[in-house]
């Protein structure tokens, strides 16, 4: 049974439209079944009847005009139930509906296994036969398998547009939406421009040349075109992005070197192999190499090397990639989006970006967040070769991707997305004011940075000093790790930048989700492997050498907070204090006369919410992490599209160790924060100032409006909410009575406004 599955299967997904997939399917089941009949009956949400689409056995001509209510007929019965129903003899049942057009009256068994996708009923699979029989539990689970894989056809078909006629109306594109990984926040309607690669290395042949001279030459003008391309591209956006970000460009540059690709696709040409095919051979096996891992940012080189392969091969083919237009409003839509795709929409243009593969640890992500572009990731669903020029809607909130969305929703989103506009401005007003409640409660607003561009963005929205510099993006962005000197360097840049501001900057914290190319950590389970401090602690080379620029770069400034990642108990901190002390003395042996800084510790792991007190004990902050301690403590990881909406920062659980760490923290005589989206949630950071956290840390877009909305409450109120929602056992309900208490209080327009949209 399974070689026939798998058969049907790879037959379906090389179907050219849903009409021949279904036909495939009613076809293949019945022989694999040795049944007399299979038929498909799919749901027309604009009649919201089942309706035959597809069979092998009974009347064709009925196709189309057989349809049932959901309360009629045992298809309506395995629609309702969302379960497989299983017959000896079908005309029993009370739910027994004769059609006579069908010609079914000589079926007498039954089996019907319900269409399902994203817990949406989309239709379901039919199988009779003459004789009475009770289909085995393996006959069922097979019919189960496939309606499963039919599911996933039909969402696929619904996004092209390739269901038409199902209604009475045949209409012909249907609104579809396609969940993925949100990449940077915010929400925009525009159209869709799909950009594809612009040569195919993969149909590039071998050919063997004599002249190898004159391919070295084709190479060698090709490589320094791309490199031409790549400079005009950097310093186009000279205007949009600040130095540290279009060192990504020189990431490029410094793979087309002679010690890089050039290199090696020189060797292969000087083998008499032509320059096309030589670039083909050597890109092939880097890209090879790359996907192979399962580390996520080590992955995410693979497209650099793919587009970089695809440029110089458009410059060898003397083709290069056709001018594509962009119209107001473009929403750039690609398998594959790269950072060098960006630079090419004329400015003012682009307003969103949607990519098929990557994820929020994209370079096209950071791009995104540094230049305030909403974007989606990870839209695995969406078949994107077919939306070229459509409506596109996408929600950078939640990641989501809307095709041919219906009037209403585009309604919906342009008012979001002027909302969002006017709210900015009206925002910029409160820069100057403090984060305080109406009876007086003083709240420190912080912010998360990385990019330099984050540090004119916090100074431009007020921020009182940094909770979380994330050292990692600088090692990310470099081929291989950086200097103490060129550490010294970037530390200096943001302290003086924040200067007298506090600034934490946590110790490099790589693994799970982010990695560097250079070093590379490959593990089934990255998420519960080495991470963190774990990793900076097993090489305390990394470790102590990052400690020492810091200490460094804070010299004559003195506003050096140092924060240690994903601690599980108190030796793993004992082990980190004795480097930064010996870290801390070298210095000082070195002539460099700094205090040794305050040290802090990330409550991230449930271990650690439960040894609050003893860690507390031995550092003088701590920080809580909500975005990794919401994923630990619920065994979510949240770049699953899976399994991303379990994902809740107001789960009941979440609430009750927030709540604990903060008593614990106090209870020792040391100051807590919180930095993570949670902080810069302003629902959210009401009742984290009810909890007593003693500042919130967030990324600079949302500082504004947490401030404006902790200015319109006090804090009496925001306890009380707090005592309210502790009582509650459900995130969703928590959430709905903080945002209708948000909005009983007039505040309303400060909630995410996607929130409200119903899709």
């Amino acid at each position: 049974m399974l070689n026939t599955l798998r058969k049907i299967v790879q037959e379906v997904n090389a179907a050219k439209d849903l009409k021949s997939a279904l036909g495939i399917i009613v076809q293949r089941v019945k022989e694999a079944m040795g049944s007399q009949v299979c038929s498909v009956y799919l749901l027309d949400p604009e009649t919201n009847r089942f309706v035959l689409m597809a069979t092998d056995g009974l009347n064709k001509r009925s196709i189309g005009k057989v349809s049932m209510a959901p309360n009629e007929g045992l298809v309506g019965l395995v629609g309702t139930r969302e379960e497989p129903l299983n017959l000896e003899d079908a005309a029993a049942h009370p739910r027994y509906r004769y059609f006579a057009e069908t010609g079914e009256e000589r079926y007498a068994s039954f089996l019907g296994s319900p269409i399902i996708h994203h817990r949406r009923v989309m239709g379901v699979l039919v199988i009779q036969q003459k004789e009475r029989r009770q289909f085995d539990e393996g006959e069922e689970a097979f019919l189960v398998t496939m309606s499963a894989q039919l599911a996933g056809v039909i969402a696929h078909a619904e996004a092209t547009g390739s269901i038409r006629g199902l209604g009475r109306q045949g209409k012909g594109i249907q609104e579809a939406k396609f969940v993925g990984v949100p990449g940077s926040p915010g929400a925009a309607v525009g159209t869709a421009v799909v950009v594809l690669p612009p040569a195919d290395l993969e149909v590039v042949p071998d050919k063997h040349v004599d002249d190898v001279e004159a391919e070295l030459a084709l190479f060698s003008t090709a490589l320094e075109g791309v490199r031409r391309d790549m400079r005009a591209l950097s310093a186009k956006m000279a205007t949009q992005l600040r130095k540290e970000e279009r060192a990504l460009f020189d990431v490029y540059l410094m793979m087309l070197e002679d010690a890089a690709l050039g290199n090696e696709v020189v060797k292969v040409i000087k083998t008499g192999q032509w320059a096309q095919g030589a670039l083909r051979q050597v890109v092939s096996e880097h890209v090879n190499r790359f996907e192979l891992m399962d580390d996520a940012y080590l992955r995410e080189r693979a497209s650099d090397v793919k587009d970089l392969g695809r440029r110089l091969l458009a410059y060898l083919q003397q083709a290069r990639q056709q001018t594509l237009t962009y119209p107001d409003n473009t929403i750039l839509v690609s398998e594959e989006l790269s950072p060098s795709m960006l630079g090419e929409v004329p400015e003012g243009k682009l307003v969103g970006l949607v990519s098929v593969l990557g994820s929020g640890n994209s370079h096209v992500a950071i791009f995104a967040r540094a230049m305030g572009i909403p974007t989606v990731m990870g839209a695995v669903d969406l078949p994107y070769s077919k939306i070229d020029g459509i409506q596109l809607i996408i929600d950078g909130y939640h990641g989501e991707v809307f095709t041919n969305p219906s009037e209403l929703l585009r309604k919906q989103y342009a008012d979001v997305v002027e909302e969002e506009r006017q709210l900015s401005q009206g925002l910029d007003a409160l820069r100057a004011l403090p984060c305080e409640t109406l009876d007086g409660h003083r709240m420190p607003l912080w912010v998360n940075t990385g990019l330099l561009a984050d540090v004119a963005r916090a100074q431009e929205r007020g921020a009182e000093g940094v909770g979380l510099y994330r050292t990692e993006v600088p090692f990310m962005i470099n081929e291989r790790f950086p200097s103490e000197k060129e550490q010294l360097a970037i530390y200096r840049e943001q302290l003086q930048a924040f200067h007298p501001l506090p600034v934490t900057m946590r110790s490099l914290d790589i693994g799970g989700d982010k990695a560097l190319s250079y070093f590379p950590i490959k593990e089934d389970n990255p998420f519960l492997g080495w991470r963190g401090i774990r990793v900076t602690l097993d090489h305390p080379e990394i470790f102590l050498v990052q400690t020492r620029a810091m200490l460094k770069a804070s010299e004559g400034l003195n506003n050096l907070r140092i924060l240690l990642p994903m601690i599980s108990g108190v030796q793993e901190l004992e082990e980190a204090l004795h480097l930064i002390h010996r870290a801390w003395g070298e210095v000082r042996d070195e002539g460099t006369d700094v205090p040794l800084p305050p040290i802090g510790v990330m409550i991230e792991i449930p271990a650690a919410v439960y040894q609050t007190r003893e860690l507390a004990r031995q550092v003088d902050f701590l920080s809580v992490g909500s975005n990794d301690l919401t994923q630990y403590l619920l065994a979510v990881d949240r770049n699953n599209p899976r399994v991303a909406d379990l994902y809740d920062f107001y789960h009941p659980a979440v609430l009750q160790a927030l709540m604990k760490v903060v008593e614990d923290a106090h209870a020792e005589g040391k100051p807590v924060s919180i930095c993570g989206e949670m902080a810069g949630d302003p629902a959210a950071a009401v009742l984290l100032t009810a909890m007593g956290f003693d500042s919130l840390s967030m990324n600079a877009t949302n500082l504004p409006k947490v401030k404006w909305l902790l200015r319109q409450v006090t804090m009496t109120k925001a306890q009380d909410l707090l005592s309210k929602v502790m009582k509650i056992d459900n995130p969703h309900l928590v959430d709905s009575t903080l945002q209708l208490a948000l909005r009983n209080l007039g505040l309303g327009r400060m909630i995410n406004p996607a929130s409200d949209i119903q899709a």
